[in-house]
């Protein structure tokens, strides 16, 4: 009896064979990944390290509108270069304030949501759906801008990372958007979560100027 009968014969060393074999390819198929991701995360940290090199340049003092443009094409080639990189939201969030330094509201509203749903944390992400708020705000289209700050503390504690922030923005475009009444609810609500606010004087001071008559 050779060898191969031997083997078909003990199914047993075949089944272990097998069992090698799929676990080398695994090895092999996850090691060319992992160097792969690992490659890509390099190559696309680079690109972002330089685009923010160019970010810097274009906001010194005297900068010219070709140094911002070229900012921002980095931005805009990090992104589509690197959809996948672990530090994409961030890219688009630098993209974003660029934007909207620039007086690009539409474009930096765009740049802020692929932001927030790119985030890496939820930091970025609060950041991000806030400034998309600014956006529309800075549009005066002020309705859009409220939905975007409630969306910031929408099941959130008034612990959380900007809650008090974003009540304050909802006041505001209440307030522009002519909604006194629910203007004030906002701050007595802002008062009645955060009592202890180191400026609960300003919420009080704003809330009185809303409750005084308007002038004609």
């Amino acid at each position: 009896m050779n060898l191969v009968e031997q083997i078909r014969e003990r199914r047993p060393i075949l089944w272990a064979l097998w069992a090698v074999a799929v676990v080398a390819v695994i090895g092999i198929v996850w090691g060319g990944w992992a160097l792969w991701k690992t490659r890509y995360e390099a190559q696309g940290s680079i690109a972002l390290t330089q685009a923010r090199a160019l970010i810097a340049q274009s906001q010194a003092p005297g900068a010219s509108a070709d140094a911002r443009q070229r900012a921002e094409k980095a931005l805009q080639d990090t992104i589509s270069e690197y959809p996948r990189l672990s530090s994409v939201g961030q890219a688009a969030y630098l993209l974003g304030s660029l934007r909207f330094a620039n007086g690009q509201y539409g474009s930096a509203r765009s740049a802020f949501e692929l932001a927030r749903s790119k985030a890496g944390s939820p930091t970025l992400a609060a950041l991000a759906a806030l400034d998309v708020g600014y956006c529309w705000e800075a549009e005066k289209n002020y309705e859009a801008a409220e939905k975007a700050f409630q969306a910031v503390i929408s099941g959130a504690s008034p612990k959380s990372f900007l809650y008090e922030e974003a009540m304050l923005d909802i006041a505001r475009a209440q307030d522009l958007a002519g909604k006194r009444t629910a203007a004030i609810e906002t701050y007595q609500r802002l008062l009645k979560d955060v009592p202890e606010s180191r400026r609960a004087e300003e919420f009080r001071s704003r809330m009185a100027s809303l409750q005084s008559p308007a002038k004609p």
